[in-house]
């Protein structure tokens, strides 16, 4: 059986559920297993993006999708995961606890939606490669300066 697609599912008691379709490559024959979220049992047969994550990553820039997939499916592989879904596109991609001061959050809350997610990865990254915890507005200034070559004021 090969995968074709995963599709992220809220229950009603609040759970996750991943709807699994799949097909044979040889018969043509089709089906659809609901399982509990991040239990394949062997049903996904290589990485995968569930509907909900292809989705947000469609809605990104041109520029930054290639960028932000790589980094996501590059995670994934360390993990020894082999599903990309909405919520996990939102994960730090380290296991630093990051904490975030009043300004730098407000002025996150500007970066335009589809980069949003992008940005607060990148930042929280920086913060835990250099061995800090916080991410500040001068930090963001100097993210900022590097991906898009503008200057720190603003």
């Amino acid at each position: 059986m090969h995968t074709e697609g995963i599709e992220e599912r809220s229950c009603e008691d609040g759970s996750q559920q991943w709807f699994i379709r799949s097909e044979c490559r040889g018969c043509g024959q089709k089906i659809g297993v609901d399982v509990p979220a991040g239990q394949m049992n062997g049903l996904v047969d290589r990485l995968m993006w569930t509907d909900d994550a292809l989705h947000r990553l469609d809605r990104m820039p041109p520029y930054l999708a290639p960028l932000f997939q790589d980094e996501i499916e590059q995670d994934l592989r360390a993990r020894g995961e082999r599903v990309a879904t909405y919520d996990g596109l939102l994960r730090p991609r380290s296991s630093a606890r990051i904490e975030w001061d009043p300004d730098a959050e407000r002025r996150l809350n500007n970066v335009p939606a589809p980069v949003r997610a992008m940005a607060k990865i990148e930042l929280e990254r920086t913060a835990a490669d250099r061995g800090s915890g916080r991410i500040t507005v001068a930090l963001m200034q100097e993210v900022k300066a590097k991906y898009f070559g503008l200057g720190a004021k603003d």
